[in-house]
């Protein structure tokens, strides 16, 4: 399995007391410093081409976020979003590191699962916009490149982050050769992923409410999520993985542990090795307890290698 992530990725700043910050990945990055992921692949994340962001940006996005790049300073898009000196380098890592996984899973057998430990998050990013702490949108770029440079007729993304993608759910709104399955909770920011939301019957919200746990959450997905990307018998699974839903999480009120993110992740192995020749790239998203993420992202690592 291989682990990918780079040091630029902490040098994006959002500022101080901002929940989205370096010390998230610093945490997860100490908790793979153990020796039972001394068997990792650890690769440095190369830099997402402008093809690369295209597929799923518009050109005025993607120049946007490269030009507006402060000097010495930082720039709030909005109340949450922020650009500062080291944001553009970290973003174009964070991209680049989930298209390079996927041409490492779908390369010569040699690797079948990977994991991105970069920053900023990327599922709430749009088409057109920066937005909920995300620049451009990572896991999407993985997901067209599969269909574009790997010519895959079937992708499928499971996002388990407690706030909804919907930045995912925008880009691949009329794509069905993307399924996109959410469990997350609702009302929460951003305020979207309804059930009724489908686009072209490849979008698949299933929310939770403030205080739901761990039963609520393997019944939703044992009984609805996985036997729809099983029976879309995806040739490649993306994981949105954001650790929030935790509940020791500051910005939600969903209550799993640990342990639970290492049952979904296995899970999710499962479907993969049934249809997908094993193949699972994931990306961290969100999880803003440092405890919290840090035991969580470990956990799913820890089955992904399994």
């Amino acid at each position: 399995m291989r682990l990918y992530t780079h040091p630029a990725c902490l040098r994006h700043d959002n500022g101080p007391g901002h929940p989205e910050s370096a010390a998230r990945l610093a945490a997860v990055l100490r908790a793979l410093d153990h020796d039972r992921y001394a068997t990792l692949d650890r690769v440095e994340a190369p830099r997402a081409s402008r093809e690369q962001l295209l597929r799923v940006h518009t050109v005025a996005h993607v120049e946007n976020m490269l030009a507006a790049v402060p000097v010495g300073e930082m720039r709030r898009l909005d109340e949450d979003t922020v650009l500062s000196p080291g944001s553009a380098e970290a973003a174009l890592r964070a991209a680049g590191a989930v298209a390079a996984a996927v041409d490492a899973v779908l390369g010569d057998g040699h690797v079948r699962r990977a994991f991105c430990a970069v920053r900023p998050p990327g599922h709430h990013a749009t088409r057109e916009q920066a937005m909920g702490f995300c620049l451009f949108n990572n896991v999407a770029v993985a997901a067209a490149h599969a269909l574009a440079a790997h010519g895959l007729k079937r992708v499928a993304i499971a996002d388990f982050d407690v706030h909804h993608g919907n930045g995912t759910q925008d880009i691949f709104w009329r794509e069905p050769r993307v399924l996109f399955a959410s469990s997350h909770q609702m009302p929460l920011y951003p305020g979207t992923g309804s059930p009724d939301d489908r686009g072209a019957g490849n979008i698949f919200n299933r929310p939770l409410s403030a205080g739901d746990g761990p039963y609520l959450f393997r019944e939703l997905w044992e009984g609805d999520l996985l036997p729809r990307i099983r029976a879309f018998r995806p040739q490649l699974l993306l994981v949105s993985a954001g650790f929030d839903a935790h509940q020791n999480d500051p910005l939600a009120d969903l209550c799993l542990g640990s342990e639970d993110y290492a049952w979904i992740t296995a899970r999710l192995v499962e479907v993969a090795n049934q249809h997908a020749a094993g193949r699972v790239v994931s990306t961290l998203e969100g999880g803003y307890d440092l405890a919290a993420l840090a035991s969580s992202a470990a956990a799913h690592v820890e089955a992904l290698m399994e």
